[in-house]
């Protein structure tokens, strides 16, 4: 069922003249209704307008881009960083760069479209993209390929161990990943996959994707070495389009406190959920991640009856698989997570 709401949907929200508690979105951190960030956003909105239009190459440019930017560097551990105005655009730049680089494109199974250009698709399966990556490499000595993937595989194939990652020749592969479920989220104080993804020792990493869903900020990121970044920056998709808005690069920047605060407490739900969760088989999930997928359609339905609302609809599009999925968030209470996990438990599933 659809469900029409006139305002932020956080921990509960309204529709039809009902209250529902709400366990879906990607709003991990619960930024968005949290008062103090707010707060902080409006401040900066006073100072640097509601939005900003001009090419990030114009010749008056906001100084607060680059401070931004060098935080994050340093927050994630790479040599540069830049940012443009979503996730999507930021994984399509960089898509679209290596296709204009000549480059042999391969992509993991269930990678997000936000990485996919024209002619391009996803593997059916590792196996098969694993067999295709040796044959072509084999054929092609001194061929360097991209492998493209999705850091955050919501039924656990890739972070945190990347498995099949290891056995490719890394040493001629440049990895992308989008992390855009990971930024904020994963990783020692939310830096994070990309620490991880440098132990691999690929020919080269780069990692983008969306702050929106862990930083709560309407703005995408790229990073890696200072090289590719300074040509992925020389782009005419980067001068040609508007970039984040400035308050949100200022936001960033000033709520380090906010977003460590909010960390905690969503991992603190998480752990909650984790010990009153009496048949975890029935869910896939990943270490430090709030979000808990599942196959059975009924457990949907019952939570529904009980005016809880998760993420259920299928995707990208109205042919895809549909997705079942509870998602926490650092705006739910200890006693959400309770009555979440009672009524789970009561559930009598259709299988074993």
């Amino acid at each position: 069922m659809k469900y029409s709401v006139d305002a932020f949907p956080g921990r509960t929200f309204f529709s039809n003249g009902k209250e529902y508690l709400y366990f879906g979105g990607t709003g991990y951190l619960g930024l968005q209704t949290d008062l103090a960030f707010q707060d902080l956003y409006l401040q900066n909105i006073r100072k640097y307008g509601t939005g900003y239009s001009a090419s990030r190459a114009s010749n008056v440019r906001f100084s607060v881009y680059e401070e931004a930017e060098s935080h994050m560097a340093k927050l994630f551990g790479c040599q540069a960083c830049f940012t443009v105005s979503s996730g999507f655009l930021a994984s399509q730049l960089v898509a679209d760069y290596f296709v204009k680089q000549k480059y042999a494109l391969f992509y993991a199974p269930e990678t997000h479209v936000a990485l996919q250009t024209a002619g391009f698709q996803n593997e059916s399966n590792y196996a098969a993209l694993q067999k295709k990556i040796h044959q072509f490499l084999n054929k092609n000595p001194e061929a360097i390929i991209v492998v493209l993937l999705d850091t955050v595989q919501f039924f656990g194939q890739n972070y945190p161990y990347f498995e099949w990652l290891k056995k490719l020749p890394l040493e001629r592969i440049i990895l992308v990943a989008d992390d855009s479920h990971g930024f904020g989220i994963l990783g020692t104080s939310g830096k994070g996959s990309y620490g991880i993804l440098e132990t691999l020792q690929s020919k080269e990493l780069i990692v983008c994707g969306s702050l929106g869903k862990g930083y709560g900020i309407q703005a995408g990121a790229i990073i890696g070495n200072s090289h590719r970044i300074k040509s992925l920056k020389n782009t005419a998709m980067f001068a040609a389009s508007s970039p984040a808005v400035p308050a949100a690069m200022a936001t960033y920047l000033e709520a380090t406190s906010i977003y460590q605060l909010k960390l905690q407490k969503l991992r603190q739900n998480c752990e909650l959920f984790r010990k009153l969760l009496q048949q975890p088989h029935r869910f896939f999930s990943m270490p430090d991640h709030p979000a808990f997928t599942f196959k059975d359609d009924g457990l949907t339905a019952y939570l529904e009856d009980q005016f809880i609302i998760i993420t259920n609809f299928p995707y990208p599009n109205d042919s895809g698989d549909k997705i079942n999925r509870i998602v926490l968030s650092a705006h739910h209470t200890a006693d959400d997570i309770k009555k979440l996990c009672e009524l789970i438990n009561s559930f009598n599933y259709t299988n074993n």
